[in-house]
């Protein structure tokens, strides 16, 4: 029996499965039993996506107030909320990231084009590494936000969260955010 790598030694990323097609090239799902490389994408470009998607969110809750550089503390958050996910889904909870994040990834937003003196909004397309990068903080943010002035621990609320992006119930901060930008973009067109 050969040894697995297993995401926190409990979940298997092999069985996990991406259908957004254009997520998918960049969602890296390689197994690693612990999700951090110290950086050695960085400065490279599409380095980030040779990141495991599960990294990307930990690095992503650390970049907020009380977790600023907190990588461990940020990794036993994400540990204890995956359990929690687990437990209460009874499925993998990659695959409920995974869900989430294709739920609250943007398709279009607003950029502003100059003539003249006046600025006019305009709706774009989303390139799918941006799609990402967006869902990514969106969800780490909600999560914060949940927390902070709340009994609720940080694990508790990133997993709500979680759970509430991928079932794309509009009581999480992520899909309302992503129903929000898409909104405005369509009114711009």
């Amino acid at each position: 029996m050969e040894d697995k790598a297993l995401i926190f030694g409990k979940y298997d990323p092999s069985e996990v499965s991406v259908s957004d097609g254009g997520l998918a090239k960049y969602i890296d799902l390689t197994p690693t039993n612990v999700p951090h490389s110290g950086g050695k994408h960085a400065n490279k470009w599409f380095g980030k996506s040779k990141l495991s998607i599960v990294e990307r969110l930990i690095n992503n809750i650390m970049r907020t107030e009380k977790y600023t550089g907190k990588k461990l503390k940020a990794y036993r958050a994400v540990s204890e909320a995956f359990n929690i996910i687990a437990n209460k889904t009874k499925k993998n909870p990659i695959q409920v990231l995974i869900e989430g994040l294709e739920n609250t990834a943007p398709r279009e937003e607003i950029t502003r084009l100059q003539f003249g003196g006046i600025s006019v909004p305009k709706a774009v397309d989303v390139s799918p590494q941006r799609r990402l990068d967006i869902a990514l903080r969106n969800i780490s943010t909600g999560c914060v936000k949940a927390s902070t002035k709340n009994k609720k621990n940080i694990s508790s609320c990133i997993a709500d969260e979680i759970m509430l992006a991928s079932s794309g119930d509009m009581t999480s901060f992520s899909v309302a955010k992503k129903e929000e930008i898409e909104r405005v973009a369509q009114s711009a067109r």
